[in-house]
């Protein structure tokens, strides 16, 4: 497995499993509906732990092009990869995205409410403040990208990474997603955003580009500065 495929699988993993979990909260008659936002959270960080040791190896397991543009801004990480690495991304998270739909085919026509069904895909503001949404997506990833470099710079048990950075996304869920849904990746977002604006989904409304920006523009930002504050201090 090349790095662009281990990237792209990576990241079909994450969301097929991260929406996943998302589609059997909040769609109705699910065994799990109304199972709440700590299902979520943890969801969400047991497929990143999952994505990173699927493709860690072979990769570095990335599945974040805020990620992989921080990585090259601090030096580790070569920018000619940066381009097809986050191409790869955003067609695993898009794909992951369609395999969800499909997984959860039934309940679509079960729920009335076209918001909800965005959900499943993409993230919305609680409350739609757009410069507190970006503050917020800025401040989370930049946690993401500072926390993923001091992890880096510790020695674990081998193996032991992915799982550390699976808690690392259910300490950001907990504390800074409230707002946001805490997107911090632009590909887990876009992705699944053009998958809900282009599948037939039964009752679909918006696909909300007006909000769009904010978890792409956001992530990169906070992944910049996350790793600019890392180089300052350590």
């Amino acid at each position: 497995m090349n790095p662009y495929q281990a990237e792209f699988f990576g990241t079909l993993l994450l969301i097929l499993l991260g929406d996943g979990v998302v589609a059997a909260v909040i769609l109705k008659h699910t065994k799990s509906e109304n199972a709440g936002w700590l299902t979520i959270v943890i969801g969400w960080g047991l497929a990143v732990t999952l994505a990173i040791y699927a493709v860690g190896p072979h990769s570095g397991a990335h599945l974040n092009p805020a990620v992989s543009i921080a990585l090259a801004f601090q030096g580790s990480f070569p920018w000619q990869e940066v381009p097809a690495y986050c191409l790869a991304q955003l067609l695993g998270a898009f794909s992951g995205a369609v395999l969800v739909w499909l997984f959860y085919f039934p309940f679509w026509q079960k729920t009335n409410s076209a918001e909800v069904k965005l959900a499943v895909f993409c993230t919305a503001p609680a409350i739609r403040s757009p410069l507190s949404n970006l503050f917020n997506e800025v401040l989370a990833t930049a946690v993401l990208v500072l926390a993923l470099l001091f992890i880096g710079a510790n020695a674990f048990t081998e193996g032991l990474n992915p799982l550390v950075v699976g808690l690392l996304i259910i300490s950001i869920g907990l504390s800074l997603g409230g707002t946001t849904g805490f997107a911090i990746n632009p590909a887990r977002d876009l992705g699944p955003r053009i998958a809900h604006f282009i599948l037939p989904i039964y009752g679909k409304g918006s696909s909300d580009w007006s909000y769009a920006w904010i978890p792409v523009v956001g992530p990169i930002i906070g992944g910049l500065l996350g790793a600019g504050v890392y180089q300052m201090l350590f």
